[in-house]
């Protein structure tokens, strides 16, 4: 677990991020979790750890210089990618994590136990039937959904000067011609993972 930590810390020092060696400790802890629950519930197909690191950690980690709100929606969020590392990240902002798969809200449940994660909130739903408190600043999405699908689904809980935060694989030129008209494409950034020889996108939209 040694190589692993060396390469999640050689990981962060490339993204330029400033976390704490407690972060970094739960961060591993939340990987070494992942790694156990997946054996039987099937959470991801990576099941390498040093590809753990580089496509999960670091990969949600390197939104982490545009999440500037305090509350955010992750959609599909899955096994909690990118929710649960930028929450461990930033310990005064809030997260809600949703996703329709009960087994993967179950496994969230036990990493907010486990992990000490008292800024997120699980949620068992699909995204048109969920009814948040009150509408978020931002709404993220690393595999939920084409853009359109996206603005379909996610607008309505959207804060009015809110934000889409989309991250993509190689830049969505055919989603883009299909966005809604009332939205557009405030921000688009080209992420550098480490050691992910992948194109990576993150697309901030935004309404008109």
């Amino acid at each position: 677990m040694d190589g692993i930590k060396q390469r999640l810390l050689k990981g962060i020092s490339t993204l330029n991020l400033a976390v704490s060696d407690q972060q970094c400790e739960l961060l591993i802890d939340y990987l070494n979790l992942l790694q156990k629950w997946n054996r039987a519930y099937n959470l991801t197909a990576i099941r390498d750890p040093a590809a753990m690191v580089s496509k999960h950690l670091l990969d949600s980690l390197s939104i982490a210089p545009y999440i500037l709100a305090k509350r955010y929606l992750d959609v599909g969020t899955g096994a909690g990618l990118p929710g649960i590392p930028l929450a461990i990240l930033f310990p005064d902002k809030q997260f809600s994590l949703l996703d329709s798969n009960g087994k993967k809200t179950r496994f969230l449940i036990e990493a907010r136990l486990q992990l000490k994660l008292e800024n997120i909130s699980i949620h068992t739903e699909r995204v048109e039937h969920f009814v948040p408190d009150e509408a978020y600043d931002g709404i993220l999405s690393r595999a939920f959904a084409s853009l359109l699908d996206m603005v379909n689904g996610c607008e309505k809980h959207l804060a009015p000067d809110g934000r889409l935060y989309a991250m993509k694989g190689v830049f969505p030129d055919t989603e883009l011609s299909q966005l809604p008209k009332h939205f557009i494409v405030e921000h688009s950034y080209a992420l550098s993972v480490p050691n992910v020889d992948e194109e990576r996108h993150l697309l901030v939209l935004a309404r008109r």
